[in-house]
């Protein structure tokens, strides 16, 4: 009866796919628990974490002989171990810098520091992608070039390089917020509808488009400004 949890030699198909289901559930509800960051911020702990969970969880899913309660707690206990270590580097900064790398500086005010290049184990080429992926392949517009903890390079660039904005032009311009889907799919989402006006309010926005109902419209959305933005449904 408990051969999917318990495991056997000839463990059925059924019971593969029940397992596959509580490991899917009990990952789940550990990401939930961990909360957002192990997932938008890969950091050396969070990726040995990933590894160590996945190994553990994933064994079961293809050897049906071994039981299932042994990998779920082994799993319980990581996340706990992984969870504590993360709420103590919130309360205490000085044991943060154990588990969490400091920023590298790796140019400063338009300068290579090669040494540490080397010590961060970066090639040149490597690094010079790096800039062009953050659009700053100018390298005399670039004031500072920090590695940071989750790996990535951040680029700042020199004051007379920066963007003009319209602040700097001295010119008010209304914040245009955060955008809500109007139409998706063809399809009126009326709680976001409520929010920036009514349903006579859409249909006079959609005919003054050119578009006669919202059947036609794959996604329409608007921002806080009153803007709108229609892409229309083709084959």
């Amino acid at each position: 009866m408990l051969d999917f949890w318990n495991g056997t030699e000839s463990l059925p198909v059924y019971g593969y796919m029940i397992r596959a289901t509580i490991v899917y559930v009990y990952i789940f509800l550990i990401v939930k628990v961990l909360g957002q960051r192990t997932m938008t911020s890969i950091d050396p702990l969070d990726f040995i974490f990933g590894v160590v969970i996945g190994d553990i969880l994933g064994e079961p899913l293809t050897d049906g002989e071994l039981p299932l309660a042994g990998p779920v707690g082994a799993a319980a206990m990581t996340a706990t171990l992984h969870l504590s270590l993360s709420y103590i580097a919130l309360k205490a900064p000085r044991f943060r810098r154990v588990i969490e790398d400091e920023p590298i500086i790796l140019m400063k005010h338009g300068e290579i520091l090669y040494k540490e290049l080397r010590k961060s184990k970066i090639t040149l080429e490597a690094f010079l992608m790096d800039l062009r992926l953050n659009s700053a392949s100018d390298l005399s517009e670039i004031d500072y070039a920090i590695l940071e903890m989750n790996g990535q390079i951040s680029v700042i660039k020199k004051s007379s390089y920066e963007s003009v904005t319209l602040k700097d032009m001295q010119k008010d311009v209304k914040s245009k917020g955060y955008p809500s889907v109007l139409i998706e799919d063809g399809k009126i989402v009326h709680a976001n509808v409520k929010k920036v006006g009514t349903i006579d309010w859409l249909r006079g926005e959609i005919q003054k488009q050119g578009f006669a109902n919202p059947e036609e419209i794959f996604l329409m959305t608007a921002d806080e400004s009153g803007q709108t933005f229609i892409s229309p449904k083709k084959d």
